[in-house]
């Protein structure tokens, strides 16, 4: 084999380990509690071996199905330049078809919704996790009980305090350790199902079937316990961009999948044989004296998956801002080599104050089982959905191949969803909530930018007769260049029209500097910046950046000095910025609750020199009321 085969299969090999580490941690840790929770007393399932049967073929084909087929197979064609996620199908829909009007408004509508779906996601993926996992202790004494929660709210603690350390450093332990716990997870499976094989028989259809047959509503309700199991389904798609492709269906068929079902299987057969099992199956597989190191491991292994829910919050959040539906926020890089690895304090804050409430509200995984579906299942109806657009394209039997297909996974999630829709006044609210707060935010952020931008460019000067008539009749001209930051970049900034009002001078160079940002997720250097000199002393600079890139206003002065003479000296360069404040106007455009919370998100965003990477010792803020 030549050097540069076996570096790519070392690259293949180190990303496989990375996506197992990363990707698959929220749905590795569901045999936690999956089974437990189908078979929990409360919902009134008898445990005979024809149920038992019926469920762990729906769990088989509900991986097969949603998780493989779907995700792993078909979602992952809809890649946005690399990227996946959400909001990167949503912006990639929206490509697709163009502004098409009501079309384009429905896209952003399921995009956001989808998104705003994901952040009570990421709030109860930590709860249910951990406390499933601490849970396991009751197995070896009941004197541990009261300790549960208070155990399981500092493992919690310490989670999200690591988040400003960054995952550099441990992200080399999450490969290893995930892959013990798919070994773990097989060698349990692999020890019971030797009790008992015959319970590899509900890999047949029939049995899921049957069980529909038997028990009609019964088994449509327990649909909201079997889609326990594909949670983190979506974290496959949404993490494309970081592994690719290859590595990540390498990972989840050769090894992840096998794992998980070999672990089903093996408390399937456990359940045949011993009903008290019913009460923790997963644990109650271990030997006794294996009890203690398997629920370390598995708190391990739930801080992962907690890790990648959490990591995927902030990704989302910093797309977010990008595409204009959040507002700007403290990012912080946690390492100079990875530009994926950021830290949003405010969104950690946040997600460790909702959690706590979550485990004191609930209090045991089982009661969180019943909020965790509507999120998840809601999340990939959205994704169904928008993938229409994307993958069913072209002409003949390919399209209507793929709209089949599409047509018969919306059906299936569609069923769990309207299963976990029944868990309403059970948990189901609280994701429903999260995710209509988030929404209302998102949207509420979008619209008064919108409007914000109107009402500030409306009636002004067009800026290429501005600058004609500055250049036949100037003013006082100082030492130095201004840099004005603004939003159009056919209009002169209201920061530029002030200065010149109250000050009555222009600096000898003038620059105009409009950042905007795209639907693609990285956008080349080569096509980052449109410089274009209006005279011989005012330039108009356009910078451009992907949804997952972070504006920097030093590197877009550094590539303007790399590419033209443009005269520039951050020593003698000021950055002139309009800081607006919110006043009702005569003609309300927006309802008066959503102005306030328009004004306060605004009042509350990360101040430009931050989010710009501006040197705050440069910038001269110019103050204006805005009537929205």
């Amino acid at each position: 084999m030549s050097q540069s085969n076996q570096a790519d299969h070392k690259s293949v090999a180190g990303l496989i380990l990375g996506a197992i580490g990363v990707v698959y941690g929220d749905i590795g840790t569901s045999p936690l509690y999956t089974l437990k929770e189908c078979f929990n007393p409360e919902h009134g399932l008898q445990l005979t071996p024809a149920n038992v049967l019926g469920i762990l073929s729906l769990v088989f084909w509900a991986l097969i199905l949603i998780v493989s087929f779907k995700y792993v197979m078909v979602i992952m064609r809809a890649d946005n330049r690399g990227e996946g996620g959400i909001l990167a199908l949503m912006a990639l829909a929206l490509r697709k078809q163009g502004r098409r009007r009501g079309q384009f408004s429905i896209f952003i509508v399921l995009g956001i919704a989808g998104a705003a779906l994901f952040y009570g996601d990421g709030m109860i993926t930590p709860a249910i996790s951990v406390l499933s996992a601490v849970e396991g202790l009751e197995l070896a004494s009941t004197k541990v009980h009261p300790f549960i929660l208070p155990i399981a709210i500092a493992v919690l603690v310490g989670l999200f305090m690591m988040q400003a350390h960054g995952t550099a450093a441990v992200g080399k332990l999450f490969g290893p350790i995930m892959v013990l716990w798919f070994l773990v997870l097989a060698i349990l499976g692999v020890v019971n199902i030797l009790h008992d094989p015959t319970i590899l028989a509900a890999i047949n259809p029939v049995y899921a079937i049957r069980f529909f047959l038997d028990h009609h509503y019964a088994a449509f309700l327990a649909l909201g316990s079997v889609v326990l199991a594909i949670t983190g389904g979506e974290a496959i798609y949404a993490d494309m961009g970081h592994f690719g492709r290859r590595p990540i269906r390498l990972g989840w068929f050769a090894f992840v999948l096998p794992a998980l079902l070999i672990n089903y299987f093996g408390q399937g057969a456990l359940l045949l044989h011993d009903a008290s099992a019913r009460v923790n199956p997963f644990y109650h597989m271990a030997p006794d004296w294996a009890l203690v190191p398997l629920v370390i491991l598995a708190t391990a292994a739930t801080v992962i998956a907690s890790q990648a829910v959490i990591s995927g919050a902030f990704s989302i959040t910093a797309q977010a801002i990008q595409l204009g539906y959040c507002p700007r926020m403290d990012i912080q890089h946690t390492s100079d080599k990875e530009i994926g690895q950021i830290y949003l304090p405010g969104i950690n804050w946040a997600l460790l104050v909702s959690v706590i409430v979550l485990v004191l509200g609930f209090r045991s995984s089982n009661n969180l089982a019943a909020a965790y579906g509507i999120a998840v299942t809601g999340t990939m109806v959205i994704t169904t959905a928008l993938a229409y657009i994307v993958l069913v394209h072209g002409d003949g039997w390919k399209r209507y191949a793929m709209w089949l297909i599409l047509t018969a996974l919306l059906i299936i999630e569609l069923a769990f969803f309207a299963s976990n829709a029944m868990k309403f006044f059970d948990g189901g609210w609280f994701p429903l909530l999260i995710g209509i707060a988030a929404f209302v935010l998102m949207t509420t952020w979008k619209t008064g930018r919108r409007l914000l931008f109107h009402r500030l460019h409306d009636g002004e000067m067009p800026l290429e007769s501005f600058v004609d008539a500055i250049e036949a009749s100037p003013p006082h001209k100082v030492e130095g260049t201004a840099i004005f930051m603004t939003g159009s970049a056919d209009t002169v900034p209201h920061a530029l029209l002030h200065n010149l009002k109250h000050n009555k001078v222009l600096h000898e160079n003038v620059m105009f500097l409009t950042i905007q940002s795209t639907d693609i997720p990285v956008v080349g250097k080569k096509d980052r910046l449109q410089i274009k000199q209006l005279s011989p002393t005012f330039w108009q600079v356009v910078a451009t950046y992907g949804f997952n890139e972070e504006p920097s206003v030093p590197e877009i002065i550094e590539q303007c000095l790399q590419e033209t003479s443009m005269p520039l000296d951050m020593m003698t360069t000021s950055f002139f910025l309009s800081r607006e404040t919110i006043v009702d106007g005569k003609t309300p455009a927006m309802s008066w609750l959503r102005r306030r919370l328009f004004a306060t998100m605004q009042r509350n965003a990360a101040r430009p020199t931050d989010y710009f990477k501006i040197p705050p010792n440069r910038v001269v803020e110019m103050g204006t009321q805005v009537e929205i």
